[in-house]
């Protein structure tokens, strides 16, 4: 039951984190926003969203490991659902964003929480498997979006979404807190969700930084060529239109498969390090063929997104390698934080693109931004320990 509620949960929460890709420029056109006001706009919005996942992952992150991973699981759900359903009610550029805002603080929370729980009441032979299918079907949470939105105005999918949301919150009653958890609450002297303890010892604060990095090369994908997958396209000379709904869901349909692969594949050489290292190396090809497809057709350049989608498939191991790094009285802080500073890394990534772009152009600029972050993920990568056979109950210490 917790693989099922937490498979759901990150379901849903994929749903709302790219619907706003899919609907950006339906939604801001209702605005009256045009032209180049669409993508600094969609950047804007995209950012605010980002900001307020960051902030929600130290939030979620500390509560996750003072008040439980289910407590954290139910805010969550709860605030992305209201979220959801007020942004199906704006009327204003500033009301979408302070609703982008609150909706990325409440995302912030399942997929760390999910993922922490369901590391900590699975045996360390199958734990892989358990994040494996919470990934699977979570990510098809965005081809779901792209349906959606194709079907119903901008608004309505918003609306479905909330209401997704919030029927999922009673499928949670019928989950247990995480043993690990309640075993830890019984030492009363334990410090838990010590966010700055992470910061105050030297190896700890590396083996941080590094379980974050790994993962960022997934959201330069995610973040810069997906999202702006019209724009790219037109700039190397696609035969025709290009939807950025149909593009989300092209990669988002590569990953489901990407997810599941690199699952199954760690599982069999029983090592997460030696996936990672693979679906990164296969995701240098994959984007050297999306800017080398010049004047190809808009089929191709989908399927080029479903391979790009499907070399990012390594989210899953990476957000429970960052979980099983640290000892519970600090798993719940590292695995809700970790993958919300990478999407987080959109703010900066995007600012770095648009100041590369006016100089070298969109294709260069973008190649630039991707080159650093796959250098930084490929030598966080190699200093990371194998966590694989990892008995998880244990504590980290500090004062």
């Amino acid at each position: 039951m917790p693989v099922i509620v937490a498979a759901l949960g990150y379901f849903v929460d994929i749903y709302d984190l790219i619907l706003f890709s899919i609907v950006r420029v339906p939604s801001l056109q209702a605005f009256g926003l045009a032209g180049k006001e669409l993508i600094n706009d969609g950047v804007y919005l995209l950012n605010v969203q980002m900001i307020g996942m960051v902030i929600g992952g130290f939030l979620w992150g500390w509560l996750g490991d003072n008040k439980g991973r289910l407590q954290i699981m139910f805010a969550s759900i709860l605030m992305y659902s209201l979220a959801n359903i007020a942004n199906g009610m704006v009327t204003s550029l500033p009301a979408y964003a302070v609703l982008r805002f609150v909706a990325g603080v409440g995302l912030a929370g399942e997929l760390g929480a999910g993922i922490t729980l369901v590391a900590e009441v699975l045996p360390a032979r199958i734990r892989g498997y358990g994040t494996m299918l919470v990934a699977t079907v979570g990510v098809s949470g965005a081809v779901f979006a792209n349906l959606v939105a194709h079907y119903f105005s901008w608004r309505n999918a918003f609306f479905i979404g909330g209401v997704l949301g919030l029927m999922l919150l009673v499928a949670r009653l019928k989950v247990s807190e995480s043993g690990m958890f309640q075993h830890m609450t019984e030492n009363a002297q334990l410090g838990r969700g010590n966010m700055f303890a992470l910061f105050a010892d030297r190896k700890r604060f590396f083996r941080y930084i590094n379980s974050i990095l790994v993962g960022v090369p997934i959201w330069f994908i995610i973040g810069i060529l997906v999202t702006f997958a019209p724009e790219f396209a037109a700039e190397i000379h696609i035969s025709g239109p290009v939807s950025a709904g149909h593009a989300v869901m092209y990669c988002y349909f590569g990953s489901i498969f990407g997810d599941l692969s690199s699952g199954l594949i760690s599982q069999y050489l029983q090592s997460r390090k030696k996936v990672m290292l693979l679906f990164m190396m296969l995701g240098l090809p994959a984007v050297a063929l999306y800017f080398m497809q010049g004047g190809s057709t808009p089929q191709f350049f989908y399927f080029v997104c479903a391979l790009l989608g499907f070399s990012a498939g390594y989210w899953a191991i990476f957000v429970t390698v960052a979980a099983e790094q640290f000892g519970t009285n600090l798993r719940a802080s590292v695995a809700t934080t970790a993958p919300n500073l990478v999407r987080g890394m959109v703010v900066p990534m995007t600012m770095l693109f648009q100041f590369s772009s006016r100089f070298f152009g969109i294709e260069l600029g973008a190649l630039a931004v991707g080159g650093i972050c796959m250098t930084m993920a490929f030598i966080s990568l190699s200093l990371l320990e194998e966590t694989f056979h990892k008995d998880l109950d244990y504590y980290e210490e500090f004062g």
